[in-house]
């Protein structure tokens, strides 16, 4: 079975940050990081080039392909500040139209900018999100 291409590395949080070129996206950045910080009890992870992640869950799919994941995580792109989240957890939607301007995908949650949306808001459906995912949480020290 081959592994998933993205891998966590060895990149510190203030090495991903100082590459981001944009003073504002940076700091937007900066400001996820430390509220996923907060909600996860974990340190970021740098995984692959481009994602922070928070926390690790193991997944194992019905063709019995598994590996690691983040329980939450973020990426500056190009055009937006993406957030993964988990696809589904009981008040998603509702959280979702009171965020502000937002796009989403399964599991991504899109934000032009982190002032589009409200940020008890925000930190609410990480909260939700993350407590969705702790049934499936690796804790570290055990699988």
């Amino acid at each position: 079975m081959s592994e998933a291409k993205t891998q966590p590395t060895d990149t510190k949080l203030a090495d991903y940050l100082a590459q981001i070129a944009d003073p504002v996206r940076r700091a937007e950045c900066a400001t996820v990081a430390k509220l996923m910080k907060k909600i996860t009890g974990e340190n970021a992870v740098i995984w692959g080039p481009s994602i922070v992640g928070f926390g690790l869950y193991r997944y194992r799919y019905a063709s019995g392909k598994e590996g690691d994941w983040p329980v939450a995580g973020f990426a500056s792109r190009k055009n937006d500040l993406t957030l993964y989240i988990v696809p589904s957890f009981p008040r998603r939607e509702e959280l979702l139209a009171k965020l502000g301007k937002h796009k989403v995908g399964k599991s991504c949650l899109y934000l032009k900018s982190l002032s589009d949306a409200d940020p008890a808001v925000l930190e609410e459906l990480l909260v939700e999100s993350v407590a969705a995912m702790e049934p499936v949480r690796v804790r570290r020290g055990r699988r």
